[in-house]
């Protein structure tokens, strides 16, 4: 199917106008009216540095790059499970699973993910993981084990906070799953169910081969977009000190004073990365289109 070539009209060149007008507005003022002497030479240095014995490393935004895509991608795989879960949960035939499924979105929903975040390190994170030993444990373990640790998640010292971070993150996130898990099952067809029936499959393998399938298709560019929503809400976490983007960018503006600098970067860096999990999600989506067509 061929698609159809965007044509701009007037109205697209204006507001492509405004926006170019505002943003030179924005930078005129701050360069004349504010008096802000720009410094974008130094911001390479906080990208990567160079050792002497390792050659070039990476330094302080790019580590908090780094560190935003391990959280992401943890809390994600978190929350897409305890969002399934609950997805099942909630369109169960038992009343029971369907009331602690509504009780966890309605509970998670009407939170705001900052006491979450809070609620998790104080009173559950903190208390936890002091009681079990995990930082400990984790800092008795040999020079590689802690390498791996920290190149997965996060370095010794901050294992506990990432561990508070990803469940605070994922419960959080999870909720939302869990409706766009219900909505895709819901959206299949009654018939499929009956035809599935007929053919004598249990309610396991209905849901398992005849269901899931459709719905994952049609979920897909929700869960996609919940993906990209936890990028975004993992800066929520630099308030307990995880050293990941928006943390470091803070750190960096404190020591440096380059707030306009600073932030454009790590706006630049939060665009690219949203922006190429866009980009595969819809690499995604052709190939089941494709496939599923044949």
């Amino acid at each position: 199917m061929k698609r159809n070539s965007f044509k701009p009209n007037i109205l697209d060149v204006l507001i492509l106008l405004v926006v170019s007008g505002m943003i030179t507005a924005l930078f005129f003022k701050i360069h004349t009216v504010m008096d802000y002497q720009w410094n974008w030479s130094v911001i390479s240095e906080y990208l990567f540095r160079y050792d002497p014995e390792h050659g070039w490393v990476p330094n302080m935004l790019v580590q908090g790059f780094m560190m935003t895509i391990r959280l992401s991608i943890w809390a994600t795989i978190l929350a897409v499970i305890l969002g399934t879960g609950m997805g099942l949960c909630k369109v169960s035939e038992h009343l029971y699973r369907r009331l602690i499924s509504n009780a966890y979105v309605e509970m998670v929903r009407n939170i705001p993910p900052l006491v979450l975040v809070f609620i998790f390190y104080f009173f559950i994170g903190n208390q936890i993981m002091t009681a079990l030993g995990v930082g400990d444990m984790v800092r008795s373990l040999s020079p590689a084990s802690r390498y791996w640790i920290g190149f997965f998640f996060a370095p010794a010292s901050q294992f506990p906070e990432f561990i508070s971070a990803v469940i605070t993150l994922g419960i959080y996130e999870g909720a939302y799953i869990t409706e766009i898990i219900r909505s895709g099952i819901e959206s299949v067809n009654k018939e499929q169910w009956e035809a599935s029936y007929a053919l004598g499959l249990s309610k396991y393998q209905q849901m398992l081969y005849v269901i899931m399938p459709q719905a994952v298709r049609r979920i897909l560019p929700s869960l996609a977009g919940q993906f990209i929503s936890t990028i975004k809400d993992s800066s929520i976490v630099s308030v307990i000190s995880i050293q990941e983007l928006t943390f470091q960018g803070m750190e960096l503006m404190a020591a440096t004073y380059l707030t306009f600098e600073v932030w454009i970067t790590i706006t630049v860096m939060y665009f690219i990365l949203t922006f190429c999990c866009s980009l595969l999600v819809g690499q995604i989506e052709i190939y089941y289109r494709v496939h599923l067509d044949k």
